[in-house]
């Protein structure tokens, strides 16, 4: 939490937070004070300083809510601040492994059947399931060992996901502030603290993105590929939370009607082939996930 509010704080200029700041251009950074952000939320500037150096965890309901408004966050980063804040039990054993309900499988199929690629991703980020299409697309999640499934993983270490988003900085960035929402509801998870030190590792990009402390939570929006077999296209996207498994995210994929786009994710669905469906749940048992 202290890190979050440190980070929101310097990112967020006087100018945007609606403050006069004659002193602008001799600052050594440009975002706020303590004192400033302090006097924006209602608080004490010791209160907050505690709170930012990780010396008291004691904030209220509205004090978070008073800090979230004055550092203008949106709701995910709102929501985000308040999880940081919540004392959490120690866990005492492993999670079960995350499954995709037969329900999921079948709406799978009948997407492909659509042309529409959908996926289903999990804690950290994990590739739980894919209909044909989406792996023609993006890439056969399904060929690669099961602990290599994911889509951080694929975004940073794979050369092809460059090449595929247009607009790989932002698809990257926006993939780490995933991740670290993910972290930010399971702190204590061995299997995330992996997967983030292998990325830290192997990716310079992935390390700049992560210090960054920026969440994010996809819902609706855009994404523009570059595909080898069909070239541009922009798809329209919506994120959907199937069964009874909060963790779990179901993304599924569309088209503007009569656009190069459609056309060009047509010819990719004739080349799939959209019988051949994303094969049943016990074909796929090996990709669940811890």
């Amino acid at each position: 939490m202290a890190e979050f509010l440190r980070s929101a704080r310097t990112r967020l200029t006087p100018r945007e937070a609606g403050l006069d700041a004659p002193d602008l251009g001799r600052r050594r950074v440009s975002g706020l004070r303590r004192e400033e952000l302090a006097q924006l939320a209602g608080v004490s500037v010791d209160y907050y300083t505690r709170l930012e150096q990780g010396r008291s965890r004691s904030a209220s309901a509205e004090v978070l809510d008073a800090l979230a408004t004055a550092l203008h966050l949106d709701d995910a980063e709102r929501s985000h601040l308040h999880t940081l804040a919540r004392p959490r039990p120690a866990r005492r054993r492993r999670p079960r492994p995350q499954r995709v309900h037969p329900a999921t499988w079948d709406l799978l199929d009948t997407l492909q059947q659509a042309g529409r690629p959908a996926f289903v991703l999990g804690r950290r980020l994990d590739v739980l399931a894919h209909n044909q299409l989406a792996g023609r697309l993006i890439t056969d999640f399904r060929a690669l060992p099961a602990a290599e499934r994911n889509q951080a993983r694929f975004v940073f270490l794979d050369p092809h996901a460059r090449e595929l988003y247009r607009d790989w900085t932002r698809v990257a960035a926006d993939t780490a502030a995933m991740l670290r929402l993910d972290a930010g509801r399971h702190p204590d998870d061995p299997a995330l603290s992996t997967l983030v030190g292998e990325l830290s590792i192997h990716s310079e990009e992935f390390r700049r993105f992560w210090s960054d402390n920026k969440v994010h939570q996809r819902t609706t929006g855009t994404k523009d590929y570059h595909h080898p077999l069909v070239g541009d296209l922009t798809i329209t996207y919506q994120a959907l939370t199937p069964g009874d498994d909060p963790d779990q995210i179901l993304f599924v994929y569309g088209t503007e009607p009569g656009s190069p786009s459609e056309t060009a994710l047509h010819l990719l669905a004739q080349w799939s082939g959209t019988a051949s469906g994303t094969g049943s749940p016990a074909a796929q048992a090996p990709g669940a996930h811890d």
